[in-house]
């Protein structure tokens, strides 16, 4: 069956999937008819998928909970929301930890009872964590260990309640497990609207602060339909063979952090709703996944490129094929090419895919599975059916041609609402429901998309975007620095680094070195950059005066590819 065939078949008669025309804020869109209307009615549709699947649902090190106990929680969490901190519908609560059993309780106790769930990047410094809290408006934060201690300098300041969690639990006045003890599951109705807000997630746009993306119940539900929808449609193009095996039970491992959208929805939110097992890594080590995919029987992983490629050296030192792996995706970041003909060959029974999408699009967008995938490593995927649109438009705004070069704008109830608190730039990225992503590419006759550039000046690290102007504005900080340029450097790990020319000021001092302790009080570790550039007079300029980046990268680069003494 073809791919349009197999759409068109389950459109017509699988209810699951139904469609119709809606109308949000305004604007027409398509969305599903039948899925749940927000998270809470996920939690209760799964139930009988996730029963007749087995125990356990979530594994995190050596603690196992079945689904009813993980619902059982969130209840009592909904309730100590409720009574003791007295949040209401549209509340925004922090959360800020590294990965963890409690990271997703609270994300569906916060967003189960109306209220909206705000992730605080696990890596931020004081300064960032301050600009988001404030940003968001979020007075209640969950907090693990080190989070607690970064925080603890806006607690009067912003009248913050901070509740430890893991290692953070018996530090402070609040503790997680102080306020689970004896407390009452929530036992009130709120109503939710499938399109009020669910969660604010936040980042890194072309702007020196990160940008909170307000995403709405309807967004999330659509995009996890979206991509259940993907897997009936797999099944009908490539059926599997009569005297196949009985497949494994869906296995998720969660490898990248759940304050990010490629963890919590094409991984945690899809899990609930395909009725798998859900195992956490609290941080990435290869070594780790592979024990953890073999004990676990895991069929299905996604993660930043970086991770697929470490995956394949451990389980080639530890001399395994992880043959319980049905599944390797690619999120965050694009697959080198080169790395696609590698993991086919060392993982033969798993579909080796490639996706994009966004925050701004609660994950949804593009993706290519197995074979044609392998055939095309290069090129990013065609649109996921059946509640997206796609056109790609130039500067102007007007539609180009097809395999013309233009800026992906996609059109879906997946999108975000906005922004939060930047009408601008709202209404610079959304017109009349459409997102301009910022990411060039083009489309060929057969549907498939190539990315070919990015308008933003982004550098994506192992999945993690940073803003160039955010490092920027860090490195200017230094009281030695008269100008300063950040840019994308190649990484053979990573995909791409940091790296930064600067110009001193007239008679100063400062070693890369010093300049990047420095930087390390100021923004994340991960922003910090790797490659420094000391350069003499001014950076180079364009004819309307502007930083040139481009020219300045090359310029770097090919500094660097004469000798080490340049960076």
């Amino acid at each position: 069956m073809s791919i349009d065939a197999a759409v068109a078949h389950l459109l017509a008669t699988d209810p699951r999937f139904a469609v119709e025309p809606v109308r949000i804020r305004g604007v027409d869109y398509t969305a599903f008819s039948n899925i749940p209307p927000h998270t809470r009615a996920l939690l209760e549709r799964a139930a009988e998928v996730q029963s007749a699947n087995g125990d356990p649902f979530l594994v995190f090190g050596e603690e196992r909970y079945t689904y009813e106990e993980f619902c059982r929680h969130i209840n009592v969490l909904s309730g100590v929301l409720s009574s003791r901190f007295g949040v209401e519908k549209g509340q925004p609560v922090a959360i800020a930890m590294r990965n963890c059993p409690e990271l997703l309780m609270l994300m569906m106790a916060i967003t189960s009872m109306g209220a909206v769930a705000v992730f605080l990047n696990a890596w931020w410094t004081t300064e960032e964590l301050d600009y988001a809290i404030q940003d968001s408006a979020a007075r209640i934060v969950f907090a693990d260990g080190l989070r607690s201690e970064r925080l603890a300098p806006l607690v009067d300041q912003l009248d913050l309640a901070v509740i430890g969690v893991r290692d953070a639990d018996s530090t402070g006045p609040l503790s997680f497990s102080g306020l689970m003890n004896g407390a009452q599951p929530f036992d009130e109705t709120v109503e939710i609207d499938t399109d009020d807000d669910m969660a604010i997630m936040y980042s890194s746009g072309t702007t020196g602060q990160p940008k909170g993306v307000v995403q709405t119940h309807r967004g999330a539900m659509n995009a996890v339909y979206t991509w259940l929808m993907q897997a009936e449609i797999a099944a009908l193009v490539e059926p599997p063979e009569p005297d196949a095996p009985a497949p494994l039970r869906p296995s998720f491992l969660v490898v990248t952090p759940l304050f990010h959208v490629t963890a919590t929805h094409p991984v945690f939110l899809l899990g609930i709703a395909a009725g798998a097992k859900l195992v956490v890594m609290e941080k990435w080590d290869a070594d780790h996944a592979v024990e953890l995919i073999e004990r676990e029987q895991i069929t299905r992983l996604v993660g930043v490129p970086t991770q697929s490629a470490d995956l394949m050296v451990a389980a080639a030192r530890m001399n395994t094929s992880l043959n319980s792996l049905t599944f390797i995706g690619a999120g965050g970041a694009k697959r080198p090419a080169a790395q696609v003909p590698d993991l086919v060959a060392r993982f033969p029974g798993a579909q080796i895919a490639t996706g994009w999408g966004m925050t701004e699009t609660n994950a949804n967008g593009i993706g290519l599975v197995g074979r044609e995938y392998h055939d095309r490593p290069n090129v990013a995927g065609r649109l996921y059916p059946p509640v997206q649109e796609l056109r790609f438009l130039d500067d102007a705004g007007n539609q180009v041609s097809p395999g013309t070069v233009g800026e992906i704008t996609v059109k879906s109830p997946c999108n975000m609402r906005c922004y939060l608190n930047k009408p601008e730039a709202t209404a610079e990225v959304m017109q009349d429901g459409w997102l301009r992503t910022g990411d060039l590419g083009s489309i060929d006759e057969f549907g498939v998309v190539t990315i070919s550039d990015r308008k933003k000046n982004i550098v994506i690290r192992g999945g993690e975007n940073i803003a160039c102007l955010d490092v920027e504005g860090a490195v200017h900080r230094h009281p030695a620095v008269a100008e300063a340029c950040a840019f994308a450097v190649p990484d053979d790990r990573l995909g791409e680094v940091v790296g930064v020319g600067v110009v001193l000021k007239p008679g100063a001092t400062l070693e890369p070195e010093a300049l990047q302790r420095f930087l390390g009080d100021h923004i994340a570790r991960f922003k910090i950059p790797e490659h420094i550039w000391l350069l003499e007079g001014t950076l180079p300029r364009g004819t309307t005066d502007k930083l040139d980046r481009r020219a300045l990268r090359s310029m770097c680069l090919n500094k660097q590819a004469e000798g080490p003494e340049f960076t």
